[in-house]
């Protein structure tokens, strides 16, 4: 039921990404590369009306875990002059972007990240909006400590219990790293995320009625723990499939990128590290090193997400 909440939403963009991903770039854009000013790298040419271009661009420290993203930041638009034809970009002027085209899938998302948005008052003060499916991949027995602030010398308020080796006579669908205990991110600042919703690990996947009342029970309120402790999966976000992208934006460059049994990346398996989170995005790197943003991530360890 996780992976549905995104349906509703991306759906109708699906095709529209796809469709995207086979176009071919205007023209002028290889020539508008050369007036891209520095600290910025180009998206995709998203508009052409008549003399002038639209090529979207964002700050080359996006895809920085120390300076990530946001997707609630103002945009801007690399506005090119173009020749009549319209095949070359004679100059160009970073402007502020309005809001996306009808046919930016952006726009399918717009209500859910609005709706994040207005929440963020609810957060701790600098904390970004996320929504996130994610797990513990912390082994250490003692469990992974859920913080009341983002530091290492906060007080921890519980712990979070470390892979689960159900047995249950050979009835159990236990995985061979055993059960992870999964979570809600609602939060991202200065490498930390803030979670809630903390289940008993593998309880989901397993009979209810035999699931023992002695399995490690965690803290289930909201606290923080370390981004480097934290995995999930990739899950539908109904973006192009098979890369990430440079900024939490569709219309970012987009990075080919591998699984990690190799094979464009997609709704099946996750990263290899989970960085931070902007609204429905995450910036992870790839099992070949890549490190960029995939919209939508899940928790679920029996299936894709997709």
């Amino acid at each position: 039921m996780r992976a549905l909440r995104f349906v509703a939403a991306t759906i109708l963009c699906v095709v529209t990404q796809a469709a995207r991903a086979d176009d071919t770039e205007p023209a002028w854009r290889a020539s508008a590369l050369a007036l891209v000013p520095a600290g910025y790298v180009a998206g995709h040419a998203y508009r052409t009306e008549g003399a002038t271009g639209y090529l979207a661009v964002y700050p080359a420290t996006s895809n920085d875990p120390k300076t990530p993203a946001s997707v609630f930041a103002a945009r801007q638009a690399l506005v090119v002059t173009l020749t009549p034809d319209a095949t070359r970009a004679v100059s160009a002027e970073l402007k502020p972007r309005a809001e996306p085209a009808p046919d930016d899938d952006d726009t399918d998302f717009a209500k859910l990240h609005a709706d994040l948005a207005a929440k963020r008052s609810t957060l701790p003060e600098g904390t970004e909006p996320c929504s996130l499916g994610a797990w513990s991949i912390d082994k250490d027995a003692s469990g992974l400590n859920v913080r009341a602030e983002p530091s290492v010398q906060a007080r921890v308020l519980g712990t979070l219990p470390p892979p689960y080796m159900l047995k249950l006579g050979g009835a159990e669908n236990t995985p061979d790293g055993g059960w992870l205990t999964e979570f809600r991110i609602i939060g991202f600042k200065s490498g930390w995320f803030l979670i809630e919703g903390a289940k008993p690990p593998g309880k989901d996947y397993e009979d209810e009625k035999r699931y023992p009342r002695s399995a490690p029970k965690p803290y289930a309120g909201r606290g923080w723990v370390a981004s480097n402790k934290v995995g999930a999966n990739y899950a539908n976000g109904g973006t192009r499939a098979g890369g990430l992208f440079q900024a939490p934006f569709v219309d970012a460059k987009w990075m080919p990128a591998q699984r990690e049994l190799g094979g464009p990346i997609d709704g099946d398996g996750g990263p290899k590290r989970l960085f931070a989170c902007s609204g429905y995005w995450g910036l992870v790197e790839s099992h070949d090193g890549v490190r960029g943003w995939w919209r939508a991530l899940c928790s679920n360890q029996v299936t894709n997400c997709s």
